[in-house]
């Protein structure tokens, strides 16, 4: 129907939306969040992480009655007994589902409508920097290649154009781009 506003697009409220950002506008201090998550280490390579509360939009949250958990573990060649994926691989999915969500909000945001979407990502790494082998090498990524497979109502330029605004606006994606100071204290 034309000139009717859709209540849902790519299964994002619209209206829920746009209320949230006009919340934020008039009141930055709603943008203010805190994340959380706790690990136990279980033996050899595996351990555990629990997410359950945050803060955000001006509150403590409490509506996850049920906190999820996250096995970490190794493959055999790395002393574990795939117990679960590794760290590394965990950074790798919340890298995908980071530039996954951001991409489809702001996809919603311009009207854009994901008809597929799906993404492959590899990356590379030397773990001479782990073992400490190497002070030369770095015992992270060295590299990490995203390929995005996109079905969307738009042009190849708008699709390429909302990629890499995608890209420079997913909180995982600029955590990983940019040095970010990790504080290791003991409690």
């Amino acid at each position: 129907m034309a000139g009717e506003m859709k209540t849902t697009l790519n299964g994002l409220d619209v209206m829920a939306a746009t209320q949230t950002i006009e919340a934020i506008k008039a009141d930055k201090s709603l943008a203010r969040f805190q994340f959380r998550a706790k690990n136990t280490w279980v033996g050899g390579g595996e351990n555990r992480s629990t997410i359950r509360d945050f803060y955000g939009a001006g509150l403590e949250d409490d509506s996850r009655k049920v906190a999820f958990e996250f096995t970490n573990g190794e493959p055999p060649v790395l002393l574990g007994n795939n117990e679960g994926g590794n760290p590394v691989e965990y950074l790798l999915h919340a890298l995908a589902g980071c530039v996954t969500t951001t991409f489809v909000l702001h996809a919603m945001a311009r009207g854009i409508e994901i008809r597929s979407l799906s993404t492959e990502l590899e990356g590379d790494m030397d773990l001479r920097g782990l073992l400490g082998l190497d002070d030369s090498v770095s015992p992270g990524y060295e590299e990490i290649r995203i390929r995005m497979h996109v079905d969307a109502a738009c042009s190849d330029e708008e699709l390429e154009d909302l990629m890499r605004y995608a890209e420079a606006h997913s909180p995982v994606c600029n955590t990983v781009c940019r040095p970010v100071p990790v504080k290791l204290s003991r409690a």
